[in-house]
């Protein structure tokens, strides 16, 4: 099959009906919908159940023990059947042509061995772009240059090929239960241009109990991957600013790593970024467990 819409969910049953729906009004039908509980307690075993009884879309169910987000992301990628590899959160849903533009712009690079996927915009669900109206029709650029070079803002969706997912797989940290996803989207952005078009195919909003809700909270406590993914932003083709203010937070969140053998290295030139970690350091240190 061409696409694996994929689902991490953790205690999320309450939210799992809305996206089902969305996927049986899908006018592209070639897809399934592989789900990963990540340990949930509550009832989403039986919902899923009942899902799949209905017989209305083909749906694989795995259940694995609670370990964060980027866990379920490489149990995933290890399960899916499909071509591409979509991930959509369990508290979203899609638009009913939204598998339709991503196998039509899928169509348009398929012979392509140096695209890494495609990509479209997310919109909230009166279908406001996230970061506004972008300026473009198509673009095949990397990450890096689509956020430094073209300017464009906001959450995107993006669609990997999942031969490229595999070669990234997530670091799975001991006693830590975040990764930073775009420390993956970045490696595969150094090696892998995405094909970027300009039609919103996500419908998202953030929850209270989301994790963008509390991601100080959440980085303070993953601080190897934090700053794993900070060191290596500090290194990537952006500017000095990002770059500087990569070396803050790195410095920021290097501070709660007490295994030093663990820790991200950065040049001596980025000393210079340590004293501005202070500013952030006492109200962050609140928020630790």
């Amino acid at each position: 099959m061409l696409i694996t819409v994929f689902t991490p969910t953790y205690n999320r049953a309450y939210r799992l009906e809305a996206l089902y729906q969305s996927l049986c009004k899908q006018s592209y039908k070639d897809f399934e919908w592989l789900i990963i509980d990540d340990g949930s307690t509550d009832d989403t075993r039986e919902l899923v159940s009942k899902f799949i009884n209905e017989g209305k879309i083909n749906i694989r169910y795995f259940t694995q023990p609670n370990g964060g987000k980027h866990r379920a992301i490489n149990r995933g990628v290890k399960e899916a059947g499909g071509i591409l590899f979509y991930i959509v959160d369990s508290d979203d849903i899609l638009p009913p042509d939204s598998l339709h533009h991503i196998a039509l712009h899928y169509d348009m690079i398929k012979d392509r061995h140096d695209i890494g996927g495609v990509c479209g915009l997310k919109a909230d669900y009166d279908g406001v772009i996230v970061g506004g109206d972008k300026n473009f029709d198509v673009l095949e650029c990397s990450a890096f240059d689509l956020r430094y070079k073209h300017n464009v803002k906001g959450d995107l969706a993006e669609v990997f090929l999942t031969s490229v997912m595999k070669k990234y797989p997530f670091p799975e940290i001991e006693g830590e239960r975040f990764c930073p996803e775009a420390l993956i989207w970045n490696r595969i952005s150094a090696h892998y241009p995405l094909h970027y078009f300009n039609h919103p195919v996500y419908y998202c909003e953030y929850l209270e109990d989301g994790l963008t809700s509390a991601i100080t909270r959440v980085r303070v406590n993953s601080p190897v991957a934090t700053t794993m993914t900070y060191a290596e932003l500090v290194k990537a083709p952006v500017s000095f600013f990002i770059r500087f203010r990569s070396a803050i937070n790195y410095w920021r969140f290097r501070r709660y790593i007490k295994d030093k053998k663990v820790i991200p290295q950065l040049g001596l030139f980025w000393q210079l970024a340590r004293p501005f970690s202070l500013l952030f350091y006492s109200k962050d240190k609140q928020l630790r467990k």
